[in-house]
């Protein structure tokens, strides 16, 4: 078994996938940014709002004003220099820092596509991807037309962690025989040429596409993978991404996959695809290609390698977190995000806070609206650790104003997956009492019903 590591570890490959993928991860990011400043959305999601939720040990990470301007523009710039491949190093673990804190500032914009980015850019930062057709090549002069073959399959395993784990997700009995909540997101798109008046109204259709969303996630990295199949799994890759991007505002996501799923493919593709580049950007072409190395030299590979199997590790262990708390996952949300539960429930809520006075019992009735957009409340009713966020944020505003002996309560109900609503939290539990942590949170009531599946 060592002597089989040993000689994977030294296996090399063709460096032209991992360059491609540099570029293509690159210009998506530079777009995604300069998407999200030309929407207002900086602006509307973390400048206008009074407060923000924050993740848990992660409180210190706020926007910061005028200047969370000047945060965007240094991680689109990153970007672009890590498509560009100039001091690519740098460039990828300023873009990793950036979008890492962007992505941190407010709990409410979560998003498992941003965490995807995150996590793909602190792994590209320990690898080699610029050593063929950058910048860098062309101011030093070399190139290194093979790489560590471990290196490119990381990007691959990083892509297969996020379909497999969304598809085991999807079975579960409200998605795959309730069609839920496909069957409340479909039917509201009637207005889509075609489909939209007939076919989008039809259970069966929303059954097929349960079952077929959560098949395309369990197959499709194995698919790309087999040489054979490839072509046609990249075609429903594009197929699938394009369609659910016209179904649901997901931003750059599908355009991201798509690209990224390109790594699958022999380096006789992305030879064609690097010689169109060429075309268009000869000045890029490194000089001297005859000194070029042919297998990149890993300079610090012994240290890289067990950072890169330790954060793997945990990749694959931390979706199954929600076994370590009770109730059902999808009511409770304890242990669901960041663990590719990809679009699976749907809730609405109304969470109404009281203020009383412990001696007096003199209370009042808190107008969310003064303190929160219309995004955040939202997210804020159906969610325990904003709800107990908001409810300490609210604590300290009215202690500031002269309210004293202060007790905070809330009248929560929530829907979930087009069910009845039913009271989220226990009504009689004073939120200022509870701490967040990682202990399961007993003040959220039991889910009415019973959800099956992994």
């Amino acid at each position: 078994m060592r002597n089989q590591i040993r000689k994977y570890i030294k296996t090399s490959t063709s460096s032209a996938p991992l360059a491609v993928f540099r570029i293509g991860f690159g210009v998506m990011m530079l777009l995604s940014v300069i998407r999200f400043w030309y929407n207002g959305w900086i602006e509307t999601l973390y400048i206008n709002p009074k407060f923000h939720f924050s993740y848990f040990g992660f409180q210190w990470v706020k926007p910061l004003g005028d200047y969370t301007y000047l945060l965007f523009l240094v991680c689109g710039i990153a970007s672009l220099l890590v498509a560009l491949g100039f001091k690519y190093r740098i460039a990828i673990i300023t873009f990793f820092i950036t979008f890492t804190y962007i992505e941190l500032m407010d709990k409410t914009t979560y998003l498992n596509h941003y965490y995807f980015i995150s996590l793909l850019s602190f792994v590209m930062c320990f690898l080699p991807a610029n050593a063929y057709f950058s910048v860098d090549n062309f101011i030093q002069k070399k190139q290194y037309k093979e790489i560590p073959k471990w290196t490119i399959d990381s990007v691959k395993l990083s892509l297969g962690i996020v379909y497999v784990y969304a598809g085991l997700a999807k079975i579960n009995s409200d998605w795959l025989f309730k069609a839920q909540p496909l069957k409340i997101w479909l039917p509201s798109k009637y207005d889509l040429p075609l489909i939209g008046e007939t076919i989008m109204q039809q259970h069966w259709f929303h059954i097929a596409m349960s079952w077929s969303g959560m098949l395309y996630d369990l197959c499709i990295p194995f698919l790309l993978l087999y040489r054979k199949a490839r072509w046609f799994a990249f075609g429903l890759v594009v197929i699938f991404h394009v369609f659910t991007g016209v179904l649901f505002p997901i931003g750059m996501f599908p355009f991201i996959m798509i690209v990224s799923s390109l790594i699958f493919f022999d380096s006789t593709i992305h030879h064609r695809i690097l010689n169109f580049f060429r075309s268009l950007f000869k000045s890029i072409k490194p000089r001297n290609e005859s000194i070029a190395s042919s297998i990149y030299n890993y300079k610090h590979q012994n240290i890289v390698l067990p950072v890169i199997a330790i954060f793997f590790a945990i990749q694959l262990l931390l979706p199954f977190r929600y076994l370590l708390y009770p109730g059902e996952l999808f009511w409770t949300e304890e242990g669901f995000r960041f663990s590719w539960r990809v679009m699976l429930i749907e809730k609405t809520g109304f969470a109404e806070f009281k203020i009383v006075n412990g001696k007096t019992k003199e209370a009042f009735i808190v107008n969310n609206s003064d303190f929160l957009t219309s995004f955040q409340e939202k997210e804020m009713s159906t969610q325990p650790d904003f709800i107990l966020e908001y409810a300490h944020f609210l604590g300290k505003h009215f202690e500031s104003q002269g309210h004293q002996n202060l007790e905070i309560y809330v009248d929560n109900f929530v829907s979930l997956n087009g069910r009845r609503s039913q009271r989220f939290i226990d009504s009689k539990t004073d939120l200022l009492q509870q701490k967040e942590s990682f202990k399961p949170k007993d003040w959220i009531l039991p889910f009415n019903d019973e959800i099956k599946g992994l």
